[in-house]
């Protein structure tokens, strides 16, 4: 076990905590195993009813991947081994998609990335007011895993595209209003939660999750619907097929919003927000989250092989110099219709 995912089972409930709090509970591949063994245990544990995903400390549930350890294996030329963790994990989101007992993820402050994917795989998602929920990947020169594709996928209209490609976070009400959460409760309510599960623990997902919001849900605050007050503009400059349209879309738009989103766009990868938009489309088609790991798996393998994905970690996260050198460095030069081919399922895919 380690140390850094708290286990304990009480009154009918299992509960795993998060508890790397100096680094937002960034996940190590320690971490996912840990949970995962666990998990495997309670499934057939007749004493757990349903279990608890929560992320100790004030700053976040999860803030994601250990990126500097992917940036050493990266610059070791480990790619296997990255392509091994990164299964871990999809794997993992999987096994939450489909356990078999109800999984209720509570989702505080920092919520990303890796984080999100496992969080927002659970049949019960809670946020707090103070969440800031989001794929930011393509800063780094990569795209949203660990399902996460699928979760902006099934977000409606544009917002999936326009959240992958910005690598924006939302806040509560816009997390819940576009399919990120189920529901959010108030920000010290998490012992509340907890005490009215172990009363509900041995109804259905669907029934827990109702009858948790009925006694815990709050209106999340109104400054956090920014994303659902820009639909308008999110849904039109996101309707092209190319990158390049897109943001000719957005930098031509009368909403200083749409402007601003084409300037963050510009300082992400190029190829990155290429692919992302391609797996976020796709997924869009997806009816379970198996599907969309595979593509993502595919996207790893190809953007590892690629210098963005470790001079973005290197411009973000190690040296933090905040310039990260793209190849290409032009929208235009991305080769779209190689990035879709590469996405295609080979036969006999197995990761």
């Amino acid at each position: 076990m380690d140390a850094h995912v708290l286990v304990e089972s009480h009154a009918g409930l299992g509960v795993l905590t998060l508890n790397r709090p100096d680094k937002i509970n960034a996940l190590t591949p320690s971490m996912v195993n840990t949970i995962g063994a666990t998990l495997r245990a309670w499934r057939y544990d007749a004493s757990i009813s349903a279990v608890v995903l929560r992320g100790a400390g004030e700053r976040g549930f999860c803030a994601g991947g250990d990126l500097a350890g992917f940036h050493e294996a990266l610059e070791r030329g480990e790619h296997e081994g990255f392509l091994d963790v990164l299964a871990n994990e999809f794997e993992l989101a999987g096994q939450i998609s489909t356990y078999a007992k109800p999984i209720v993820a509570i989702m505080h402050g920092l919520t990303l990335g890796a984080g999100l994917g496992l969080a927002g795989a659970a049949q019960v998602r809670v946020v707090t007011p103070d969440a800031r929920l989001g794929m930011p990947e393509t800063r780094i020169g990569y795209v949203p895993d660990v399902g996460g594709s699928l979760l902006l996928g099934r977000a409606p209209g544009r917002v999936g595209e326009h959240l992958a490609a910005t690598a924006d976070t939302v806040g509560a009400g816009d997390a819940v209003e576009n399919g990120l959460a189920d529901f959010c409760m108030a920000q010290d309510g998490a012992d509340d939660l907890l005490a009215t599960l172990q009363d509900l623990a041995r109804l259905g997902a669907g029934e827990v999750a109702v009858g948790l919001e009925v006694m815990h849900g709050v209106a999340p605050p109104p400054s956090t619907f920014t994303v659902t007050q820009s639909r308008a503009w999110i849904d039109h400059c996101y309707a092209p097929e190319e990158l390049s349209d897109i943001l000719a879309e957005l930098g031509d738009s009368v909403w200083p919003a749409a402007r601003g989103a084409a300037e963050r766009i510009r300082g992400n990868s190029p190829l990155a927000v290429a692919t992302a938009i391609e797996v976020v489309r796709a997924a869009r088609d997806e009816d379970e989250l198996r599907g969309s790991l595979e593509r993502e798996h595919r996207a790893a393998a190809f953007l590892m092989s690629h210098p963005d994905l470790a001079e973005g970690i290197r411009a973000r996260v190690i040296d933090k110099d905040g310039a990260p050198r793209w190849n290409p460095a032009d929208p235009g030069e991305v080769d779209v219709e190689a990035i879709r081919a590469i996405l295609e399922p080979e036969e006999d895919e197995d990761w």
